[in-house]
């Protein structure tokens, strides 16, 4: 049974203090003989000021905090699913990239996030991340990780019950969704979203999130989460305070609710 690690962090505008983070994280994870750690979306930085950012955002090439994260993976042995980094993609644009790294170090898989955050909330608040950023356009997964098939989304991609049908057609036995997500919608929506995909998917979703009150001024819900399949809620860690969580994966369970309730092989296409 693999035993996971969930990184809730408070991300700052410093990328050598988050990657400082990171890095301690994987040695706790390794340490204590964990086998995956998995992080937030943005864990490298966390700035809405996008022209302060800018001087902060790298390359994969050149992103030292991909690279710290790479060797810390490396000397721990483990697996990495690194929520999300913001990286030069080219052409004047950002992608919002998540990455899963192997216990060689070597990048195993990408996923640049395919849903942007383009929204007016009632709290006052506005976001509009396609002015900055390149939506992805692949759904990603990648065999044979220590949690089985995984399958990649960031935050906003929740809300697209889509891509969440194409990760259960490829059977996916676990499904990322680290998030930075804005405290009203996280109030209303972060349960109840969470709990449906385990559920639509049969499969255990882990979901690592930013929380808490952030140099750039933003404040995030946290609770990141590990639901099973039947929607059962295994680790919630709480809106307050960044930590380090873990949980066992108990990868007989999928079968268990894919017999009980059978609905990835009743599956029928609806005619348009």
């Amino acid at each position: 049974m693999p035993r996971i690690a969930v990184l809730q962090m408070t991300a700052g505008i410093d990328p050598a203090e988050n990657a400082r983070v990171l890095t301690d994280a994987a040695a706790r994870v390794g340490g204590e003989g964990g086998q995956m750690l998995f992080t937030p979306e943005m864990s490298g930085l966390l700035d809405r000021d996008r022209k302060r950012a800018a001087s902060s955002i790298m390359s994969e090439e050149d992103s030292a905090v991909l690279a710290q994260v790479r060797e810390a993976a490396s000397k721990q042995g483990i697996w990495i699913a690194l929520g999300s980094l913001a990286v030069d993609a080219g052409a004047g644009r950002w992608a919002n990239r998540g990455f899963v790294i192997d216990p060689s170090g070597a990048i195993a898989a990408r996923y640049d996030k395919i849903h942007m955050f383009d929204v007016d909330l009632a709290s006052g608040e506005s976001w509009r991340e396609s002015n900055a950023y390149r939506p992805g356009e692949r759904v990603v997964t990648i065999p044979d990780t220590p949690v089985g098939k995984l399958g990649l989304t960031v935050c906003y991609d929740i809300r697209f019950p889509a891509l969440f049908d194409a990760l259960g057609r490829e059977r996916c036995d676990v499904i990322a969704i680290p998030a930075a997500f804005t405290v009203p919608t996280g109030a209303a929506h972060w349960h109840v979203l969470q709990r449906a995909r385990a559920i639509e998917a049969s499969a255990f979703v882990v979901a690592a999130a930013q929380v808490g009150h952030h140099q750039d001024g933003r404040r995030t819900y946290g609770h990141s989460l590990v639901v099973d399949p039947w929607g059962e809620v295994l680790l919630d860690m709480g809106g307050e305070e960044p930590g380090l969580g873990f949980c066992d994966i108990d990868l007989a369970r999928i079968a268990e609710v894919r017999a009980q309730v059978p609905s990835l092989a009743n599956r029928r296409e609806i005619a348009k």
